[in-house]
């Protein structure tokens, strides 16, 4: 019942901001534009149409904000009147009331604010779907950010979360490509991120990870967190001085080489995804800040993405092959990594690939038709039943962002020149002898471990294999004991001790 009153909301929300009119001016032409009209005399339509879409998504809540803010990165396929109004949804929805906050500080301390900082400011700095951000100052003088989540989210985000999943459900159920597209893991791996950004302490954490892996590093800087005054609710890190990087012309009015920060833009991206395995996966414009040294100030770590070694690796080898051309190796590395059927014929493939991938080479962002792309890509998808993979939603999300802040900084960017070095120089330290030494390292332990077993190994080896209870285990010493009695003895011995270390990690 309540999934269906949150439906009602949802229609009658977007009826009285006219979103409906902005469809049926689509279809102007037809009867059902007048009659829908009319049916909606009692509409209010005189503000412009961005302005009322940006107040219905910032009345059906922070799932609704979240596709405006995505949405808003994407100039190239808005037009430029509804992309600026939502690019206001990035850090300026409106904020919840200075009692509020207040209340919510001594919810969470148990105390009120003044006896835990040594000043707060009740009136917030910047709002967005999910929290809003106080300045303050610690007892000791230190100058911090205090985020505090806004008040009974979770209702409003399962209600919606049940919806997606409802309708998902249906497209699975009524759609030829449901199955392929998965709709519904699609939206269990977004909920999973959504929820995990209304527990501050995640967020922190993440925040701490992010910071620790580029402590050192020239291009980003990320806030400390003070973990002593982190709660669930609330949040406390270090306070960032810069300049958004949405705003292009005080960046160059303070010196920034917007070019050299596009193309550091770019190696962070590809920093976080394939030498870390974690990224930032909110990388719209509202979360980015630029030092006056140039480097990248990264704020809200609520959402973050994670790859697994198997998934970094075909990613490394897909965009490679890609920026080498090689549409062969990327159709290879599809269906070696089950994202493509088995029995996909590579040349075919191999040939839809180049039909998308040619025409975007060579030419800077402001020449690609990133629409056009999109259609090509989905069309060889369907095509070739390549199925959607839910780990790299969150990717593909900051990829688009990346991509799009890029347009606003530098549309001259050649992304694929930019970041060809880049994966050239990662794959090298993972697959040659950098990255032989490495796994050297790492397995170092184990070996170490497993070094002082070596004599009773052997004496197990040489055992009779009835004697051993796992059943591979006999199968293999069988084998093994075969060639004992041959010439290559030592080898064979060699090869007992393997199997059976193998065994053992098994």
């Amino acid at each position: 019942m309540m999934r269906f009153f949150r439906l009602l909301k949802i229609l009658f929300i977007a009826a009285r901001y006219g979103l409906d009119d902005m469809v049926l001016d689509m279809a102007a032409a037809h009867g059902l534009a007048r009659w829908g009209r009319r049916l909606l005399f009692w509409r209010d339509l005189t503000r412009p149409r961005a302005e009322r879409l940006r107040l219905a998504l910032e009345r059906l809540g922070p799932i609704f904000v979240k596709f405006g803010q995505m949405l808003s990165t994407r100039r190239d396929l808005l037009p430029p009147d509804i992309a600026d109004e939502l690019a206001r949804l990035q850090d300026q929805v409106p904020p919840f009331a200075p009692k509020i906050a207040l209340a919510e500080i001594e919810r969470a301390y148990g105390r009120p604010a003044q006896e835990v900082f040594g000043a707060f400011d009740s009136v917030c700095v910047a709002s967005a779907s999910i929290a809003q951000v106080h300045f303050a100052t610690l007892p000791d003088g230190r100058e911090v950010a205090v985020k505090i989540l806004r008040p009974d989210m979770r209702g409003v985000i399962d209600h919606d979360l049940a919806l997606m999943d409802m309708a998902a459900w249906l497209l699975e159920k009524a759609w030829l490509d449901g199955r392929r597209l998965k709709p519904r893991a699609v939206v269990a791996e977004f909920a999973k991120y959504l929820r995990d950004e209304l527990d501050l302490m995640r967020e922190a954490a993440n925040c701490s990870q992010l910071r620790r892996n580029f402590l050192d590093s020239d291009l980003l800087i990320v806030p400390e967190v003070f973990w002593d005054w982190c709660t669930p609710t609330v949040m406390v890190m270090q306070r960032m001085q810069g300049t958004p990087i949405s705003r292009t012309d005080a960046l160059r009015a303070r010196g920034i080489d917007l070019q050299r920060l596009s193309t550091a833009g770019v190696e962070i991206f590809f920093t976080q995804v394939f030498r870390d395995g974690f990224f930032h996966a909110d990388m719209h414009p509202g979360n980015i800040f630029v030092q006056d040294d140039g480097r990248y100030i990264a704020l809200d770590f609520g959402i973050v993405g994670t790859l697994t070694d198997t998934d970094k690796n075909y990613l490394a080898q897909n965009f490679l092959a890609f920026f080498r051309r090689d549409y062969k190796r990327v159709a290879e590395a599809h269906v070696e990594s089950g994202w493509a059927p088995r029995d996909t014929r590579i040349d075919e493939f191999e040939a839809a690939i180049r039909a998308v991938c040619e025409p975007v080479f060579d030419r800077p962002l402001k020449d690609i038709s990133f629409g056009k792309v999109l259609l090509r890509l989905f069309q060889t998808s369907r095509r070739f039943n390549v199925e959607i993979q839910p780990q790299l939603i969150m990717l593909q999300k900051t990829l688009l962002n990346i991509e799009g802040l890029g347009r606003q900084l530098d549309p001259e960017l050649d992304l694929w020149k930019t970041a060809k070095p880049f994966l050239e120089r990662w794959m090298n330290e993972q697959l040659g002898w950098r990255g032989f030494m490495h796994g050297v390292r790492r397995e170092a332990p184990q070996w170490a471990q497993r070094l002082p077993q070596l004599p009773r190994l052997l004496e197990r080896a040489l055992q009779p294999a009835s004697d051993l209870p796992d059943k591979a285990v006999q199968k293999e010493m069988r084998r093994i004991h075969a060639a004992l009695r041959g010439q290559n003895r030592w080898l064979a011995l060699l090869a007992a001790l393997l199997a059976l270390m193998l065994f053992r990690s098994w």
